[in-house]
């Protein structure tokens, strides 16, 4: 059981990071005389936000069921790993730069999940 649960909580990640890359393509661009309004409206009229707004929330019913089989201090460690996924989708699908600086800072955030993994 324990095992499948580690699975749902790493598809809730994935869900997560696929919603924010949905919100970010969704807004596109800022222009430069946005205002808070404006970026909402937008916001607000971008069936791909919608489509971000839908997968945060289905990983968050999710993670309901993820947190009644886990110790919160083995599953909320997982969370983390959407950095790294968030930022693989960024550099291959968004375009974002390339930096081994981020690349580190992943490997730092892969390694620390993976110890607290090991005292599961």
């Amino acid at each position: 059981m324990k095992s499948i649960a580690l699975g749902l909580a790493l598809f809730c990640v994935l869900l997560s990071s696929a919603a924010q890359i949905a919100m970010k393509r969704g807004m596109g661009a800022p222009s430069a005389a946005a205002d808070v309004g404006g970026t909402y409206l937008q916001a607000l009229s971008s069936p791909l936000v919608w489509v971000g707004l839908m997968l945060y929330g289905a990983s968050a019913v999710l993670w309901l069921w993820v947190l009644s089989r886990l110790d919160v201090s083995v599953a909320y460690p997982l969370v983390s790993l959407g950095f790294v996924v968030t930022l693989a989708l960024g550099v291959l699908w968004l375009g974002e730069p390339f930096s081994w600086l981020r690349v580190a800072g992943c490997t730092l955030i892969v390694v620390g999940v993976s110890l607290l993994a090991l005292d599961a």
